[in-house]
């Protein structure tokens, strides 16, 4: 008779390679999958009946901003109670490394993600160290920052990188993926990064090659220039040679929906080129960021998620706070800067479109920390596999499920991850597929979902399906080219 730590029994086994789903036994040993099928002779100290449920692996988030939240809020209830065991952080230009000593004040909105230059680390070596040294409940893999670059490298923002700049960055860039980066992320719609023009991430970006790195990018503009948008991002991971993955991917107010569909066709044509290319989405039909007063108007409706002048203003509609200011929209932005807001400007049906692409991945862009955040923080995972898997059939479960895990894992290379087989590990999500749900709305954000039974990440159970169990076996994980 054999023996795990634990055994899930009779679960419908859905394995994250979007293949059909099985119904079977699980066992765990440690921090692996010993064995999957009939498991009648085995035992274990730990056996849970879980007929009628779904186990899958462990949803992998690929799109973040938790670097910060790993050490300040370890447990990370917000992820680990919608089934994430894995995050990606450093996204859109923004990371804790590389900040060397002497730098000066960091820049919006860089700073609002970072309120204490002192929460920076010098490189990655020391942001990984202290990640060890204090493990959360989720693993994590991070991207280098092209903004923080930037900060690392250079006096003012409002201009492009002299050679001697680059050259700064660029081996900055190199020492962070000798240490573990898994690649560079750009966000070249905030302010710090605007003036930087193509060929200036390109030079930097050619360091990625030599590191089986990744170039991830929040696009220059989402609105009116998404096409354009889409169309430099292939040229910067054409030239740079390394796979290209669009954050967040969407078409932004009236006059571009329905541009999708030429930007996905895009994506194909290079696909069938030859080119490796990728994306991610949300959910949802509203964005979240950091609240810019000359793009308000443009959004159908912002809510206010915080703001360092008017703290009691968060969670509040901009324009209900512009009417009782008696103010533009603009003028009553300012008066609340730095702050963050969500911003409606999407349309239902391109985010369907983007969703059902073959090769969307599912990241949640969450701000944890956001006194009244975006639902996305707590509820993206189960939105699609209640709402849009289960309610609107836009694909199969186990479809969701591949785009939360196994083609999230492969993406970003992550060995022995995103998917249920003997000998990986054993990160795993219990979930009821008939009561699944997303109870986080943008009224009331802070709201783990239902359906769930239980989390694990590296054998150890982090979530209960009600509560954190407190432990945190969490990873730093290293990209496998």
């Amino acid at each position: 008779m054999s023996k795990a730590d634990l055994i899930l029994r009779s679960a419908r086994l859905i394995d994250g390679t979007g293949g059909p789903s099985l119904t079977g036994d699980l066992a765990v040993t440690d921090d692996r999958i010993a064995a999957m099928g009939d498991l009648t002779d085995w035992r274990a100290g730990i056996e849970i009946d879980a007929a009628g449920l779904a186990l899958t692996p462990g949803f992998i988030d690929s799109h973040c901003h938790d670097d910060l939240a790993l050490l300040q809020t370890p447990l990370l209830e917000p992820k680990i109670s919608q089934g994430v065991t894995t995050v990606v952080n450093g996204n859109c230009g923004f990371s804790l490394a590389p900040n060397p000593p002497g730098r000066g004040p960091l820049p919006q909105p860089l700073a609002s993600l970072v309120p204490d230059p002192a929460l920076m680390f010098p490189d990655f070596a020391a942001y990984f160290a202290r990640l060890r040294d204090e493990p959360a409940a989720v693993n994590s893999i991070c991207l280098c920052g092209h903004t923080t670059l930037r900060h690392a490298a250079m006096d003012r923002f409002d201009r492009p990188a002299t050679a001697s700049e680059i050259a700064t960055m660029r081996a900055l860039l190199d020492i962070a993926l000798d240490q573990g980066a898994a690649g560079m992320s750009t966000g070249l719609y905030y302010p710090p990064a605007t003036a930087a023009p193509t060929e200036e991430v390109i030079e930097i970006g050619q360091v990625l090659r030599a590191h089986g790195g990744l170039y991830v990018t929040h696009m220059r503009n989402e609105a009116d220039g998404v096409i354009d948008s889409v169309r430099e991002t292939l040229r910067i991971g054409r030239d740079t040679g390394v796979p290209a993955i669009v954050s967040h991917h969407k078409c932004m107010n009236p006059q571009n929906h329905g541009k999708s569909a030429v930007t996905l066709a895009m994506i194909d044509a290079a696909r069938a080129a030859g080119q490796d290319v990728g994306l991610d989405a949300y959910p949802y039909v509203a964005g979240s960021t950091f609240l810019f007063p000359d793009r308000v108007e443009q959004a159908a409706r912002v809510i206010v998620t915080w703001s360092e002048a008017m703290p009691e203003m968060g969670g509040r509609d901009l324009s209900d706070i512009a009417a009782d200011l008696g103010l533009s929209l603009p003028e009553a932005a300012k008066r609340l800067l730095p702050a963050g807001a969500i911003y409606f400007q999407m349309d239902e049906s391109d985010l369907r479109r983007i969703l059902r692409h073959p090769l969307t991945m599912i990241g949640s862009d969450g701000l944890v920390a956001d006194p009244h955040p975006h639902p996305r923080a707590w509820g993206t995972f189960p939105r699609v596999l209640g709402h849009y898997a289960r309610d609107e059939s836009l694909f199969p479960l186990e479809e969701a499920v591949h785009r939360m895990t196994g083609l999230t894992a492969a993406r970003f290379g992550l060995q022995d991850r995103g998917v249920l087989a003997p000998g990986a590990f054993a990160d795993l999500v219990l979930f009821d597929p008939a009561t699944i749900h997303d109870t986080a709305s943008f009224a009331a954000p802070k709201h783990p979902a239902t359906g769930l039974r239980g989390v694990w990440c590296n054998g150890r159970q982090t979530w209960t399906g009600h509560a954190a169990t407190g432990l945190r076996p969490g990873r730093v994980l290293a990209r496998i080219s």
